[in-house]
């Protein structure tokens, strides 16, 4: 290979890396607290959010969408077995770090709910249900998609909040996070004309049994120490003429963001 430039000798290399390292430590110095403040502050502007849910209520798919993650297209099994991670940045330097807790009820899903509320503890908590139209998971060893009613996957669904909820409140009487918990009621593309009844099915304060689990929650975490917030989402919409168009889509995604800055301090 032949050099068209000149030739930096080795010393130079070394000093310059130095420098660097030098100039790194200097900021570090500087900035008031040390690391530990600049940690502090890169926590505050991009707080980590635990996105949880069982599986087929569309989590991985609005985790994409909010961080603007394009999922590679053809069909996907449902499900996924690791902790998945997202990542969202603004040009104002704020954002999100997503961790997707798989939503199959083993081993890898219960070490990952350890990692995000005990290990690496979240400052707030993006719960995904999908009025009962989680897509079914097929039993190991049967090909074609699963089978389930909307019943079924009702009291599915209320079964896996319990499982969060005892996560998050048993985090929340011995630390200061999680400060909120977003209940995103995702696939509101299938019951366009029912969101408003949906939202009130998931919110605190009615008599359904998904709203006195988050009473049950609010009771252990006491209270105002808890923001609930109940949001209809859809990952992606329709032609202008389908029931849900990607505009009104979109703009349901846009107030889940809005609400997410405005619990953060982002705006």
């Amino acid at each position: 290979m032949t050099h068209t430039g000149p030739r930096t000798p080795r010393g130079s290399l070394a000093r310059n890396a130095t420098v660097g390292s030098g100039m790194l430590a200097g900021v570090i110095t500087a900035f008031p607290g040390g690391a530990a403040a600049l940690s502090k502050l890169f926590r505050r502007r991009y707080p980590t959010v635990a996105v949880t849910g069982m599986t087929g209520v569309g989590k991985t798919a609005l985790a994409d969408r909010l961080t603007r993650h394009t999922t590679p297209e053809g069909p996907l099994d449902v499900g996924s077995a690791t902790l998945e991670r997202r990542t969202r940045r603004s040009s104002k330097l704020r954002g999100f770090r997503f961790r997707v807790v798989p939503g199959e009820n083993a081993a890898t899903r219960l070490g990952a709910l350890d990692q995000v509320f005990h290990d690496e503890p979240v400052a707030g908590v993006l719960h995904v249900v999908a009025n009962g139209y989680a897509t079914p998971r097929r039993a190991g060893g049967i090909s074609g998609q699963g089978v389930a009613t909307r019943e079924e996957q009702l009291a599915a669904e209320l079964e896996d909040f319990s499982i969060t909820a005892h996560r998050v409140a048993s985090m929340a009487v011995r630390r200061d996070h999680p400060t909120w918990l977003i209940v995103a009621v995702t696939k509101a593309d299938l019951y366009p004309g029912d969101i408003d009844e949906v939202v009130r099915y998931y919110s605190p304060g009615g008599d359904s049994p998904f709203a006195r689990k988050l009473e049950e929650l609010r009771s252990l975490t006491g209270g105002a120490k808890l923001s609930i917030d109940v949001l209809p989402v859809c990952a992606q919409g329709g032609g202008r003429k389908s029931p849900m168009p990607t505009k009104q889509c979109g703009a349901l995604i846009s107030a889940l963001e809005t609400r997410m800055a405005q619990l953060s301090g982002h705006i």
